[in-house]
């Protein structure tokens, strides 16, 4: 029982064709770590300047969410500038102040 019989049908198999990508629209278009990054920026800074607790720790969130979606060819200066801007954020609201955060929404 030697015979063998190949499981592959010839006339199914395609081709690898590589794409394009100067034809393909929106490529390379992923913005949310962009946005995260500025929203990161834009938290910390309201975090150290108006000592907001909870928007430092917003900037965290955001820093995060931008370095786990950066692109391997992104500035990675910018990346981890925001992520240090805003653990200083949370570093500096909580030595400042270093009662426990109460959520904006709670009336003091």
């Amino acid at each position: 029982m030697t015979a063998t019989v190949d499981p592959r049908r010839p006339d199914k198999v395609n081709r690898y064709k590589p794409v394009d990508s100067g034809n393909q629209a929106g490529v390379g278009d992923d913005l949310m770590p962009d946005y995260m990054n500025i929203l990161g920026m834009i938290f910390s800074m309201c975090g150290l300047m108006m000592k907001l607790k909870w928007c430092a720790w917003l900037a965290l969130y955001c820093s995060c969410i931008s370095f786990a979606n950066s692109r391997v060819s992104d500035d990675a200066k910018q990346v981890l500038s925001s992520f240090m801007l805003s653990v200083s954020a949370v570093v500096m609201s909580y030595l400042q102040n270093p009662t426990p955060m109460t959520p904006p929404w709670q009336s003091i």
